[in-house]
């Protein structure tokens, strides 16, 4: 029996690594606050890719597996 997985995005992660804030990501993704504020708790349970590509985008991120990971629930 296959066991159910989940998508972790790590911004939490990232916006340390990154010395940036999750207001500043927000600036220079696009994104609104609110939604990468949902992305960083786990509380969005499906995920736009289009938020992915401009996160890495945001950040010259090359690898997307540096975003995100892929879970046992």
């Amino acid at each position: 029996m296959q066991s159910e997985k989940r998508l972790v995005i790590h911004i939490h992660d990232l916006t340390q690594k990154y010395n940036m804030s999750l207001r500043e990501l927000s600036r220079q993704s696009g994104i609104d606050i609110a939604r990468l504020s949902e992305l960083a708790n786990g509380k969005r349970k499906r995920v736009n890719i289009d938020f992915v590509i401009k996160i890495a985008e945001a950040l010259n991120i090359t690898d997307i597996r540096e975003i995100f990971t892929i879970e046992d629930k």
